[in-house]
């Protein structure tokens, strides 16, 4: 395709390129003796070319304002894409019902804890992706979980562990072609139930984390209700969403 309609939008206002290619400066004479040089009309570029090229390499923009004040563990640059791969979990109302008595105790303790808006067991770091490598990056990730079976496990993994580190250990195998970070050693699987800013881990071990662990034991049904269905793993990517189906 021609790229004479696009001369026009160059960052550049100083400089353009004539139809043969060389650079002309205003007033340089490069117009014919006696003749009036021709104004310059900008056109909008029309939605059937811009429409051509819908990926982009821009990551989404990071306002820390937007989730708490959460600061990223690396800075945002363009073209890089936060990446982690996880296992989802679909929260039920018994379980939010628990949470709901739990997070109440804790913040006795911790007053700015805030509750999750979604839950998940990490099986990756959070690792950085070129805009270029996230589908060659999630067709390995596909690969490496097409032969996993589903599985229950617990609130904080007991039952269940063993499955979870050979699931790490294949993500792994995919960090490590593509030259990132693998996950922790020796790793405790867990879901996250709230978070703040700043360490509140004085303040919550010990007599917190026994109280909060009667309540658990109390509550009605606890062990049915702690266990999940882990039916697929996801990979997100900056904005992007992907899921891996287990057998």
């Amino acid at each position: 395709m021609s790229a004479a309609p696009l001369v026009g939008y160059s960052s550049s206002g100083s400089e353009d390129e004539s139809e043969d290619g060389r650079q002309t400066r205003p007033g340089n004479g490069s117009h014919r003796r006696g003749q009036s040089p021709l104004p310059r009309q900008r056109f909008p570029v029309p939605d059937s070319v811009l429409n051509m090229f819908p990926g982009t390499e821009e990551g989404p923009e990071d306002d820390s304002t937007k989730h708490g004040g959460r600061v990223r563990t690396f800075p945002h640059e363009r073209g890089n894409w936060a990446t982690h791969v996880y296992v989802p979990y679909e929260a039920k109302e018994e379980f939010l019902d628990l949470l709901d008595v739990l997070l109440p105790h804790a913040q006795t303790y911790v007053p700015r804890l805030v509750r999750m808006e979604a839950f998940h067991l990490s099986l990756s770091q959070s690792v950085v992706l070129r805009h270029h490598w996230i589908l060659p990056f999630v067709q390995a990730l596909k690969a490496r979980m097409a032969s996993f079976q589903r599985t229950f496990i617990g609130l904080e993994v007991t039952s269940g562990h063993a499955q979870f580190l050979d699931l790490v250990s294949e993500v792994d195998r995919v960090m490590e072609e593509f030259d990132l970070t693998t996950f922790y050693q020796d790793p405790s699987f867990h879901l996250s139930l709230a978070w703040c800013v700043g360490d509140a881990r004085l303040q919550l071990e010990g007599q917190c984390l026994q109280e909060l662990q009667a309540i658990v034991d109390g509550f009605e049904d606890a062990e049915v209700l702690l266990r999940v269905y882990i039916e697929q793993v996801r990979c997100k990517s900056g904005n992007k969403f992907f899921s891996m189906p287990l057998k």
